[in-house]
């Protein structure tokens, strides 16, 4: 597979320019060993059982002698190579030792994680658009955006149908790039079943598989929503106390996110209420068996793919630039105002945007983003409505109507 330039490739290079160590965390298979190598002088794979044998039995000599940066690839089979990362950064926290790779959030749960202060964070989610046409070197459209410029306007030929088959297809490099129809779908099925078997239990200490599976596949149905815990559990057939555990252990393998209420203090009755997300609109594939037509039949999950795919897009370019805690959504209590997303760029200021697999959207569909400018008048940014139609243009109140391809044109 010939390599495909990331966005964080020039945040990685100036990490470890910078800092001792560097931590590239992302979910399993998105590419992170790969961009990890191209740093990297020397290498330690922990996936290799020989390779993992030696580590564990002697963690800090393993390190020792080798030319850097180092990169340890897949922590998380041998834990303790981060307390020897540690004790060697300590002692010598020279720029440039070692890079580190892990699909599992190991923060979440570790009491005391050694990595604080030692390991600088570049999060990687799977390919973006941008990164798969070869847009990375130039500022894109969100980049504009973000600055407070309104972006050239653009005019694509994609329409809703062709949405669908980018969102499908996923952005895990080696079926989005390598495989065909037949191929994607046969690897997206095999993910989720490794993941609901063997990384599940390697990281939780044994889960039913089938009961998970169930579980995931009711987040799934209600990725890009807001939906109760109780409709979960119930879909699923499984206890609260399961569900809790299943939604953490999900969290920790990086393949659902919550994206949180947005809080401000002008405006009281307020769902608090997160956003439940598949990172990977692939994996409504993997987890459910859908087909783009099946999609494209549906009208609330063609919402639901569409908003899990434009997210993904959004998040992937965001982590990089402010971190982790950037996008939000609103809803008002009773649902009689609703925002997709909110994305924080700097003090008291935001964007609001809604999504709407539409190709031709209406004043009425932009009516919440000027709501909402009505009530945060003074921190509102800009108003962006994205939808599946080939212009952009600006419609009542300057919400900014483009077309969901800008992001990578």
């Amino acid at each position: 597979m010939t390599y495909v330039a990331r966005l964080a490739d020039s945040e990685l290079a100036a990490a470890i320019s910078e800092h001792p160590a560097v931590l590239i965390t992302g979910p399993r298979a998105t590419g992170k060993t790969t961009s990890g190598l191209a740093l990297a002088r020397t290498s330690l794979s922990l996936v290799d059982p020989a390779v993992r044998a030696a580590v564990s039995a002697d963690p800090m000599n393993a390190l020792v002698g080798r030319a850097e940066p180092i990169l340890v690839d897949e922590w998380q089979q041998v834990p303790e190579t981060l307390n020897a990362i540690k004790a060697l950064v300590d002692a010598e926290p020279r720029r440039g030792r070692f890079v580190v790779t892990g699909s599992v959030r190991g923060d979440l749960d570790a009491q005391t994680w050694p990595g604080t202060g030692r390991l600088v964070r570049v999060p990687m989610y799977g390919l973006i658009e941008r990164e798969v046409e070869g847009r990375t070197s130039a500022p894109g459209w969100l980049d504009e955006m973000l600055a407070g410029r309104v972006p050239d306007p653009v005019r694509t030929p994609l329409a809703v149908r062709d949405y669908v088959h980018l969102a499908l297809r996923s952005g895990f490099p080696e079926p989005a790039l390598e495989l065909g129809d037949r191929g994607r779908r046969r690897w997206l099925r095999s993910y989720v079943e490794q993941l609901v078997t063997r990384d599940a239990d390697g990281i939780d200490g044994g889960r039913d598989p089938e009961r998970l599976h169930r579980y995931l596949s009711a987040v799934a149905l209600n990725s890009a929503g807001i939906v109760d815990d109780v409709t979960l559990y119930e879909a699923a057939r499984i206890s609260k106390v399961t569900a809790k555990a299943y939604e953490r252990l999900l969290t920790n393998l990086l393949i659902v996110e919550q994206l949180p209420a947005w809080t401000p203090n002008a405006l009281k009755r307020l769902s608090l209420a997160p956003k439940r997300y598949l990172v990977d609109a692939g994996l409504f594939v993997g987890v459910l068996g859908i087909t783009e037509e099946d999609v494209l039949t549906d009208g609330g999950l063609m919402g639901r793919v569409i908003d899990t795919f434009v997210t993904s897009q959004l998040r992937a370019e965001l982590a990089l630039r402010f971190g982790p805690r950037t996008m939000f959504h609103l809803r008002t209590s009773g649902g009689r105002a609703e925002v997709d997303l909110v994305i924080e760029v700097g003090y008291q200021r935001v964007i609001a945007i809604e999504l709407k697999a539409s190709s031709a959207p209406s004043e009425r569909d932009a009516r919440h983003l000027r709501w909402f400018a009505n009530q945060f008048g003074d921190i509102v940014q800009s108003l962006v409505l994205f939808h599946t139609g080939p212009e952009q243009f600006v419609m009542e109140g300057g919400v900014i109507a483009a077309p969901i391809a800008s992001l990578w044109s």
